[in-house]
């Protein structure tokens, strides 16, 4: 049984979140408190699974009461954040918070979409992220005898839950300039990836953008939208809101695809951490036009969804940890 807490000062969202957890089997949902200061007393009392927890709230918010969690546990935390709170969900993220929700706009007829979302985010949390040491040395899986394009032209990075923390890592390795230009699809709902692009951009020196319609390819960092899929034709970037792919969009085969029509033999392609089958099919394409394929490990994985149903289809040239990926990157773009 999974032990959950909420956390959040509105009683009638405390109890939407409360009947929503009642509906998942295994899910105890074994306190519940109104602000941080409270959470951190039941927390010096006993453990618990999972923390859903509010944003913003009076006398403890959800931002120090995530330091102090983590500064003394592994409990893993899902933040609730409001479209308004996105800048400091960011800040959250990159802190230690496993992921995040955005709140629904109408809590008396919260779609079935958004419950679906919520509920599969509850269940990828299994058990605490052990943190390993920030500049492990485990040694590579080799898949395949496949070798990685020696004149790289594009390097395409895809990621979901746990993504965003693990793409900061690999943001503040990269050198200066970019021998190519980095595409990152990052499952994220719309507004939260302009925030997400402005804290990336303050982490290197490399230029980064969150992707407008039509827009140039130079060797910068270029992210998708929130609720566009990207793609890439005749050097520039297109977005467009075809329907969900993998119940998301954007999606990262949508991504990885257009590259491996545009950059054959000369892309090497990562997916991270993140639930679900996303990426598999485009690591496919960009292995068939002669790209190279990595993915991150299950021991530095957030959730090993993405990287081990691609590793179980066969499409993957090198398993890495992310300490290892993040060197890897900086070298292939330097």
């Amino acid at each position: 049984m999974k032990k959950v807490m909420i956390v959040d000062d509105s009683a009638f969202m405390r109890k939407v979140v409360t009947d929503l957890l009642h509906q998942m089997p295994d899910v105890e949902v074994a306190a519940a408190a109104r602000n941080g200061k409270q959470a951190l007393d039941f927390l010096a009392k006993e453990s618990f699974d999972l923390v859903v927890m509010d944003v913003e709230m009076p006398v403890m918010n959800g931002l120090d009461t995530l330091k102090a969690i983590k500064s003394s546990s592994s409990t893993p935390v899902i933040m609730l954040s409001a479209s308004s709170n996105q800048e400091t969900t960011i800040e959250a993220l990159a802190l230690g918070a496993r992921d995040f929700v955005e709140k629904p706009v109408n809590l008396s007829t919260i779609q079935a979409e958004w419950i679906e979302e919520f509920h599969q985010k509850i269940a990828s949390i299994d058990q605490p992220l052990i943190a390993a040491p920030a500049r492990s040395t485990t040694a590579m899986t080799k898949l395949t005898p496949h070798q990685l394009p020696t004149a790289l032209q594009a390097l395409v990075i895809g990621a979901s839950t746990g993504g965003p923390r693990a793409l900061l890592g690999i943001i503040r390795q990269l050198p200066a300039r970019l021998r190519c230009p980095i595409f990152i699809v990052q499952h994220m709902p719309a507004g939260f990836t302009a925030s997400f692009a402005k804290r990336l951009d303050t982490e290197t020196q490399t230029p980064v953008h969150e992707v407008v319609d039509g827009m140039p390819i130079t060797n910068h960092i270029y992210l998708c939208p929130g609720d566009y899929h990207m793609t890439i034709q005749q050097g520039r970037l297109y977005l467009n809101q075809e329907p969900k792919l993998h119940g998301t969009r954007p999606a990262v085969d949508y991504l990885f695809h257009s590259a491996a029509r545009a950059y054959p033999q000369q892309l090497a392609a990562v997916v991270l951490t993140g639930m679900g089958k996303d990426g598999t099919a485009g690591l496919r394409s960009i292995q068939e036009v002669g790209g190279y394929t990595i993915v991150q490990d299950k021991e530095s994985c957030t959730v090993f969804g993405m990287p081990r149903y691609a590793i179980e289809q066969g499409v993957v040239d090198e398993v890495l940890p992310l300490s290892s990926i993040e060197t890897k990157i900086a070298q292939m773009v330097r």
